[in-house]
């Protein structure tokens, strides 16, 4: 039995185990691929305050390192499912061993929606990326593409058309489903092109990114376009299956839930990407973290 079991090796769940092992908790961090999650994709951050310029990688070690430091037990294994027991205990089989808690903090994050073709995950990091408000800055001068036609689309490419030097939106439909005012500013700034009806195909590099092919859905036309960096921009999937019967979710899937960071189901706290919030930003991962793990502590407490 482990007091809290943060499911997800993320900046929210270590962040989580070192709040939860400080105060005294045992704490078990279950991760199924890499700790840090996505931000080890990072070649190079620079919105952590106090430490720019730190590759995503340093930063997620500093974060295990830390963690363990505090008292946090790592378990590289892959939670298969969580059920809430009769005596408000929690169990979570894995593809290991099953792990008994007495609270669980929920933080798997989202992934992406990916492109789905050949290079585009060898290149994150080297002219790929997901997020223009992390990364954008690194385009400064210089021509980006965004692929997506919804609103985080149009807001991405009003956000690097400040920074760039040239943005293209390729979009496989003529009609968008951003908001109209979102397109009409992007068809008045000048530095924008909206190219449609086009679907990314191919990605051309020499060590990193310098163009993507796209092809016309109606007439098959084919067409490369010198690029720095392709921000993808479908929208990201959450993590949230192992609570579908524990939690509220929003319409996109999120898990809905207090400032606390807790959810319907008492002992049940999620923290990061996979919690519905406005922001979701490595300071924003870190911050529910910290709040998550307080919760649990104080939930613990009054057991």
């Amino acid at each position: 039995m482990t007091d809290i079991l943060i499911i997800g090796g993320g900046p929210a769940g270590l962040t989580a185990a070192i709040y939860a092992a400080r105060a005294g908790r045992s704490v078990t961090v279950c991760e199924r691929e890499t700790l840090g999650g996505q931000i080890t994709q990072s070649h190079q951050v620079d919105n952590y305050p106090g430490l720019p310029r730190i590759s995503g990688m340093e930063l997620s070690d500093a974060f295990c390192a830390q963690a363990m430091d505090a008292g946090a037990e790592i378990a590289f294994a892959s939670v298969e499912s969580l059920a809430c027991n009769p005596d408000g205990t929690f169990t979570a089989e894995t593809d290991d061993e099953p792990i008994t808690a007495k609270a669980v903090i929920l933080a798997t994050g989202a992934r992406p929606r990916a492109m789905g073709i050949d290079n585009e995950n060898a290149l994150i990091g080297k002219g790929i990326s997901y997020c223009a408000l992390c990364d954008g800055a690194f385009f400064k001068g210089k021509d980006a593409v965004v692929v997506g036609g919804g609103n985080t689309a149009f807001s991405d490419a009003l956000f690097l058309a400040k920074l760039c030097n040239r943005v293209t939106i390729v979009h496989r439909r003529d009609s968008f489903r951003a908001e109209q005012a979102s397109v009409e500013l992007a068809k008045n700034t000048e530095n924008i092109t909206l190219l449609t009806p086009y679907t990314p195909v191919a990605l051309t590099e020499d060590g990193k990114l310098t163009g993507i092919t796209v092809k016309n859905v109606n007439t098959g036309d084919i067409q490369t376009i010198p690029t720095d960096a392709v921000f993808v921009a479908f929208g990201r999937q959450p993590d949230c299956g192992l609570i579908a019967e524990y939690a509220d979710f929003d319409e996109q899937g999120y898990a809905s839930s207090g400032e606390n960071c807790s959810t319907k189901t008492p002992g049940l706290f999620v923290a990061g990407d996979c919690r519905s919030k406005e922001v979701r930003q490595l300071t924003t991962a870190t911050a529910d973290g910290t709040i998550a793990a307080t919760a649990a502590c104080e939930y613990l407490e009054r057991l």
